[in-house]
């Protein structure tokens, strides 16, 4: 046991006068957190965050069906209702279609029927959409939806690894195409990460080749089983301080959103949001609210609600679909008349 030395202690307590040291060279102020006394350089100035948070609300993804959440959107109508719910709220939305049997789907039909009731009713709003060309046919359906005028943005994929039981691999020649032929019909590429190694394909086979130009828009998409784990708070901390680290390094100027994903779910957003990064929100990536707790997500609404919330502890207020399209580079749609 620890022996402590009181008689020493009761000494020095007497030797002080029982005070403490107490010198105030700065009176009458006691401390003033722009400057000090002794010159008047500033010592505290505002940090260089992003004032407006990008939220972007991913409406159903292709991992999760009923069977993981009831209430996830699978039909043309359920996705759409639950994105035009969330539209105005939004600073951008993120969309996948499903097959009938509740798969991922490439379907130009399916696009235009989620999507141009939206852009009827929303006319700035900045919408993306995941084009995975998987199955046979599907990389001319691809082109079809790209040469719509649909899309505003879409994602590549710049990863090798197994999600969940699956593999999923984006060959560097089928990514490099898939990227010229998404630049060439307008789209804004969006460089999509789940783990930080694919931060280094991103740099070799689409940022020094000169095919997607920089300062571009990335995905970070950690925490799903097979992704960037993210099992406890220092995982996701170092975590996502590694992998945006790394995107800083080969893009400065990167405008980088942070899916909430996974166990990490509304966590990782906080975090992200507190960091000056933007964040993705939604049905896609999670089916989980908290990562301490197993509420799980009811609706797209709700994850915008969280968003909300943590807009208004950071105090960022959340993007418009304009302020959106300027961050981004993405230029205004013309409205027909």
């Amino acid at each position: 046991m620890t022996r402590v030395d009181w008689a020493r202690i009761a000494a020095s307590v007497r030797r002080e006068q029982e005070r403490m040291i107490w010198r105030p060279y700065g009176a009458p102020d006691i401390l003033d957190l722009e400057r000090t006394s002794f010159h008047d350089a500033a010592v505290s100035e505002r940090w260089d965050l992003s004032e407006k948070l990008i939220v972007s609300v991913a409406v159903t993804g292709a991992f999760f069906r009923k069977a993981q959440n009831p209430h996830q959107p699978i039909t043309p109508d359920e996705i759409r209702a639950s994105a035009a719910e969330v539209a105005a709220g939004a600073s951008t939305i993120h969309v996948h279609v499903r097959d009938d049997r509740g798969y991922n789907a490439l379907s130009y039909e399916r696009f235009a029927e989620v999507v141009r009731p939206l852009r009827a009713q929303f006319p700035q709003l900045a919408v993306d959409g995941c084009l995975v060309p998987a199955l046979p046919g599907e990389w001319r359906e691809m082109q079809r939806v790209l040469a719509s005028g649909l899309l505003d943005a879409a994602p590549l994929n710049a990863t090798a690894t197994h999600v969940g039981d699956s593999l999923f691999a984006k060959p560097a020649a089928v990514l490099m195409e898939k990227a010229r032929l998404v630049v060439e019909h307008g789209l804004a590429p969006e460089i999509a990460v789940y783990t930080d190694a694919d931060v280094s394909n991103a740099d070799r086979f689409l940022l020094r080749s000169g095919v997607v130009a920089t300062p571009a828009v990335w995905l970070v998409l950690p925490a799903l089983p097979g992704c960037m784990p993210m099992d406890n708070p220092r995982q996701m901390a170092e975590g996502l301080l590694r992998v945006t680290g790394t995107i800083r390094d080969v893009d400065p100027g990167a405008v980088i959103l942070v899916c909430a994903a996974g166990r990490a779910s509304m966590l990782l957003a906080t975090l992200a949001a507190s960091l000056g990064l933007h964040i993705r929100v939604g049905m896609e990536d999670t089916y989980w609210l908290w990562p301490h707790r197993d509420d799980r997500l009811e609706s797209n609404a709700q994850a915008l609600s969280v968003a909300r919330a943590i807009s208004s502890a950071t105090g960022r207020p959340i993007a418009s679909h304009a302020e959106y399209r300027a961050l981004t580079g993405i230029a205004p749609r013309a409205v027909a008349r």
